[in-house]
């Protein structure tokens, strides 16, 4: 009985983080890479609380950012330091 119960118990959930980083190397292999970037409202947008929350979500915002890493991979690709 007691084998039976380690063995359901070492079944049981991985912890969280491994289960990310297992679909995160997933979906990496599989599809097209990806980043996770952390911004922090700026100092002085307080009060925007709820618009800035709102930017994960807006197409308009994300097409924007989609630009500027364009942009930026460009500037690496030859060389040259982004203004």
């Amino acid at each position: 009985m007691a084998k039976v119960k380690k063995w359901i118990e070492s079944r049981i959930k991985k912890p969280e983080a491994e289960y990310d980083e297992a679909k995160r190397e997933f979906e990496m292999a599989i599809g097209k890479p990806f980043i996770h970037i952390k911004v922090e409202i700026p100092e002085g947008f307080e009060d925007l609380r709820a618009q800035f929350l709102n930017l994960e979500e807006n197409e308009d915002f994300l097409m924007e950012v989609k630009d500027l890493i364009k942009k930026r991979l460009v500037y690496e690709k030859r060389g040259v330091k982004p203004t």
